[in-house]
């Protein structure tokens, strides 16, 4: 066993020594300054740090291990070599208290890994792709294979990598403070999968362990480590779906969306009910898309998050895809896996608030660093979270960098944005005293309004043809108009508004839907006033609101009649389509993110009549452009008649670019049969009933018009011609023209 080195005090310089003395006690800004190579008179000295050490070798090439000298007994290491002071490769021999033996390089040997650029950058908050510089990044520096880390925290007094390589003491790999208070060190050995965090020393002098807020991969919930991972290892074969998706218009093409929990979807019953992966997962649910005719999967967040009852709306990790179902290789393999079979992916994307856990992001350096202060700008009172100081430079920074990395990184087609309303307001969920006005008295967010334009204008640019959604409750207006013009830059907005109403509408009993007529009409007065999407998402089957089957009015036929019915107004109606999983086969019960769907339903005939009819919607939808390519055009749509509320019927056109194939839906919303029911038509001849939701294949009763409707020069409503229908109770049809516009 190798003796202990005995330890040595000759005089130094104090200001070195007190160096030495804030290193060993974990105080130092710069170890850099005291540890590796140093010019000493005619030579160098080398110095090391290894916490607990018996014994520290330095190896030259060609020479023998030289026995450093112990300066201080906590793990203190010096050796001076004579000669010019050219540059030295050495690595260091470290005999640990059992006596084992182990090579290391010196992670105090090595420059800087960032530069003076990226600092300004970073400092300025225009650092658009902030994950190539910070983070954990696997890289080799001269010759030497390793890890670079870099963390912004601008108050804290020092910061360690504490991993799994070093007994998770911070302490043993200080890091040094660059300007604009970035740290950075590059660790020698490590490689990917090394799991670890930065230990902070606050302003205040505690010690913290935090994750790393720019990793790319954590530990699987419970645990709360980060994870190296390579970015560079994954090859993508979607390279023609990129290219065609940057050539398309969202706003005038189909979307039909499935909003999905990974979780959930579908789970192994014989394997303990556990989740699926993200490749197992791919096929089935891109198979699934496919069949049903959906043309994205929007999925509730994927960003790491510690709390599994937020379902991801409490994100704990801003660039890192969550461990539950794979790792961010498998994530990518399932976008790449969907692109390839024609199916677009858009996440959820949280950049209004984060969890207060201590691991993650809250009083990152011992200081509200990504939050404010002020509890009443910095807290939310709904969620009992932390809310992002969007007037700071360097958080915009890190959420726009954030939403660019899902697309630059994961290729994902689109981010749909949580909780947008409490961003834009400073009164959101607050009382009288709880808020702090603007700097002009109004209680709009300034900074958050900034920051939304900037994120709008940096993804529209470097990625055009993905969408930038808003789940924005209010009547804030412009929401999904251009910058250049005073909006936010949004593509789309939910349309809450027309979810309410429209939920609103059909729970009531037919008997009593005349009193409320105007929640079907009164949304098209706003229709066009922004570019909209439909929601029925998961926040409508929570929480006791109950499943979207189990809200309707009736007996088991008319409960599925009337969803039925519901579905074909909600994809005739302008506006793009979103259902949340689980809608299309009427599940009976609230979703819950702990249990798989009910896929057995299927095996009852309502429910497979249910699936059977959404699968035509989308269908039918995607190959009729009125249905979508003037969505966001109040040239697309006409009424028919909208004022039949003693009727509970409801009539309308839809027209495409050309006008030459409009589609009539014709909604009858009571229980009862209508016989010869007159409506007016967009011209005379024979029309083709290419939908109707009372169809014996989708559980209904099959009254209808035999698949054909004749119009008659006969003006009515408004139209040169007119028809008379037989209008299925309870239900729905679509009628297209069978030969298109006559000249």
């Amino acid at each position: 066993m190798p003796p202990r080195t005995r330890t040595s005090r000759p005089r130094f310089d104090p200001a070195l020594e007190r160096e030495i003395d804030a290193v060993v006690a974990f105080e130092h800004s710069d170890p850099h300054h005291v540890l590796g190579p140093h010019p000493k008179g005619d030579g160098l000295v080398v110095r090391a740090w290894f916490p607990g050490a018996r014994q520290v070798a330095l190896v030259t090439r060609g020479a023998s291990a030289r026995t450093m000298t112990r300066r201080r007994d906590e793990g203190f290491f010096e050796l001076p070599i004579a000669g010019p002071p050219a540059p030295l490769a050495y690595r260091f021999e470290v005999t640990a208290p059992d006596g084992a033996l182990r090579a290391v390089d010196d992670p105090y040997a090595f420059p800087p890994t960032l530069g003076e650029l990226d600092l300004h950058l970073i400092g300025e908050g225009k650092h658009e792709r902030l994950w190539t510089r910070l983070g954990a990044h696997p890289s080799t520096q001269s010759g030497v294979r390793g890890v670079a880390f870099a963390v912004w925290a601008p108050n804290a007094r020092a910061i360690g990598v504490a991993g799994d390589w070093n007994g998770w003491s911070g302490r043993a790999h200080p890091m040094r403070r660059l300007g604009g208070g970035v740290w950075e060190l590059f660790i020698p050995g490590i490689d990917v999968g090394a799991t670890y965090k930065f230990e902070v020393r606050t302003s205040e002098g505690a010690l913290v362990q935090k994750a790393d807020p720019l990793a790319f991969a954590a530990e699987a919930p419970p645990r709360t480590a980060s994870v190296v991972h390579d970015l560079e290892r994954f090859t993508w074969g979607d390279d023609a779906w990129l290219e065609s998706r940057r050539a398309a218009d969202p706003l005038r093409s189909p979307m039909s969306i499935y909003e999905v929990h990974l979780g959930s979807w579908r789970r192994v019953p014989h394997e303990g009910n556990r989740s699926l992966g993200y490749r197992e997962i791919a096929h089935d649910l891109a198979t699934y898309a496919l069949e049903m005719g959906f043309t994205h999967v929007e999925l509730l967040p994927v960003a790491e998050y510690p709390f599994g009852g937020s379902w991801g709306y409490q994100t704990g990790a801003y660039f890192a895809p969550t461990a539950r179902w794979g790792t961010p290789d498998d994530f990518r393999w399932f976008v790449d896996h969907l692109h390839s079979r024609g199916i677009g992916v858009i996440v959820d994307w949280v950049p209004a608030h984060f969890p207060r856990d201590s691991h993650a992001l809250g009083r990152f350096d011992g200081t509200a660093l990504y939050e404010h202060l002020d509890p009443r700008l910095g807290e939310h009172p709904d969620w009992g979270t932390f809310v992002f100081n969007f007037g700071r430079n360097e958080v915009r920074n890190f959420l726009i960098a954030s939403a660019l990395f899902w697309l630059d990184e994961y290729h994902v087609d689109g981010l749909r944005v949580d909780a947008v309303a409490s961003m834009l307001y400073l009164d959101y969920s607050r009382k009288a005293g709880e808020w702090v006005p603007n700097a002009f008295g109004g209680h709009e967010n300034l900074a958050a309004i900034t920051f939304l334009r900037a994120l709008s204008e940096t993804l529209h640019r470097e990625h055009p043809g993905t969408v930038l959604i808003a789940e924005e409750s209010t009547s804030w207006p412009a929401v999904s108009r251009p910058t250049y013009v005073g909006g936010l830059g949004f593509d789309f907005k939910w349309n809450m508004g027309w979810m309410h109403d429209t939920l609103e509408y059909f729970s009531k009993d037919p008997i009593y839907r005349r009193y409320h007529h105007k929640c079907l009409t009164f949304g098209f007065l706003y229709a066009w006033s922004e570019n909209y999407i439909l929601p029925l998402s998961h926040d409508e089957v929570v929480h006791l609101k109950r499943s979207l089957i189990d809200k309707m009015p009736g007996d088991r036929w008319q409960k599925f009649a009337n969803l039925r019915s519901l579905y074909a107004y909600m994809w005739a109606h302008p506006g793009k389509k979103m259902l949340f999983m689980g809608g299309e086969i009427g599940q009976w019960r609230e979703w819950n993110h702990d249990g798989s769907l009910d896929w057995d339903l299927l095996a009852a005939a309502d429910h497979r009549g249910l699936l059977l009819l959404l699968r035509d919607l989308n269908r039918i939808y995607r190959v009729e452009p009125a249905l979508w390519e003037k969505d966001v055009e109040p040239a697309g749509f006409r009424w028919i008649d909208a004022n039949a509320s003693d009727d509970n019927v409801a009539c309308f056109v839809r027209y495409g670019a050309d006008a030459t194939r409009p589609l009539v839906f014709v909604g009858n919303f009571a229980n009862a049969v209508r016989r010869d029911y007159r409506i007016g038509m967009p011209w005379a001849g024979e029309w083709r009933e290419i939908l109707n939701t009372d169809s014996a294949v989708y559980g209904g009763s099959d009254v209808g018009n035999g698949g054909v409707v004749h119009a008659l020069p006969t003006g009515s409503h408004g139209f040169p011609a007119s028809a008379t229908l037989t209008l299925p109770p309870l239900g729905a049809v679509w009628l297209s023209p069978a030969l298109g516009r006559p000249e």
